[in-house]
């Protein structure tokens, strides 16, 4: 079976963005699981609205026995645990890979390292450090509905950077085989549940959030294609956690 199932790419994408035992893929040929999961790429929107909405419920539930700070820092918590911090690997790596002058192939080996330097260090401490902060900064009611918008426009604006931007390298972005526009528009519209509490509230948020995605992911597209060709799974990660960021930070913005 050349082609997955239509069962296949969205239990892919639960498989990819987070722990959970997905049973039945292994069921799967290669060239099927290959086809699912390019596929799948459309579905990490909903996934991570999914996400998005487990860590709203640890913060709204966490935020009844001990002040915003400490519920907001146990959310985050828990969803690194649910996602095996993919995308707070990624931020570290991409960091540490472009942090100096690294191009090419000496970047490409720095981001396939798994040691942490002070570049990651300190990128991955600040952009953790701002996103609990934006979470504080938001009145309860409102920081439910931020929190999965911002998980579900982080995972777009990867599918989007993906759509944009040649793959490299042999790791996730090569397995996606890039992403062609049908499928973009599959992942936007994917998005739509996820936004559209926050939307309702705040449209003029879920606006400058899209105004700001149209000036950084082309340029982010730009930077990495001039520093290694193209783009890797740690580019697509950390365009998800900029992504995220820069939606709660538009929010809190006062």
């Amino acid at each position: 079976m050349s082609r997955a199932p239509a069962w296949a790419p969205p239990l892919l994408a639960v498989q990819f963005l987070t722990r959970l035992p997905v049973p039945g893929l292994a069921r799967l040929s290669a060239v099927a699981a290959a086809d699912g999961f390019a596929r799948a790429m459309a579905w990490l929107p909903l996934i991570g609205a999914a996400i998005g909405l487990v860590t709203a419920t640890v913060f709204t539930v966490s935020a009844m026995l001990w002040p915003p700070v400490i519920a907001a820092l146990l959310a985050l918590v828990v969803e690194a645990l649910l996602t095996g911090a993919l995308h707070e690997d990624a931020v570290a790596d991409f960091c540490d890979a472009f942090g100096g002058h690294a191009r090419g192939e000496e970047a490409l080996r720095i981001l396939r390292d798994s040691r942490i330097g002070s570049y990651g260090a300190l990128g991955l401490g600040l952009t953790v450090a701002l996103r609990c902060a934006a979470i504080v900064a938001l009145p309860p009611a409102l920081a439910v509905a931020a929190i999965v918008a911002a998980a579900t426009l982080g995972r777009l604006w990867a599918v989007l950077l993906a759509a944009i931007l040649p793959p490299v390298g042999a790791g996730t972005a090569a397995r996606t085989g890039g992403v062609p526009p049908r499928r973009a528009l599959l992942a936007l519209l994917a998005s739509v549940p996820g936004a559209a509490p926050l939307a309702w509230s705040m449209p003029t948020a879920v606006a400058i959030q899209a105004a700001v995605a149209l000036v950084l992911l082309p340029a982010l597209a730009r930077f990495l294609r001039r520093r290694i060709g193209g783009s890797t799974g740690d580019g697509l990660g950390f365009a998800v956690a900029i992504g995220q960021l820069a939606l709660l930070l538009g929010v809190a913005a006062r």
